[in-house]
């Protein structure tokens, strides 16, 4: 079983990838497009929400009680 790894920073960038630091030292960049048509994740596209994001419980957030787990983080992210 893999460990879980937190998130512990996040800066949206304007192309609607996450550029991640997980509680390991990896640096991770994550792809949200293919996930903007679906909910609850809809509202943050081509909208100012999606720059909102922010760290909290080791994973990332935005305003309206959005988020998305830290294993899809990790698992679809590229090291950078």
């Amino acid at each position: 079983m893999e460990m879980l790894l937190d998130v512990i920073s996040a800066e949206p960038q304007e192309d609607n990838t996450l550029l991640l630091l997980f509680e390991n030292q990896e640096k991770r960049l994550f792809d949200m497009t293919p996930y903007l048509d679906k909910e609850p994740f809809i509202k943050l596209k081509n909208s100012p929400l999606f720059m909102q994001a922010m760290v909290a419980y080791g994973t990332v957030v935005w305003p309206g009680n959005i988020d998305i787990a830290p294993e899809t983080l990790w698992d679809n992210s590229k090291c950078v």
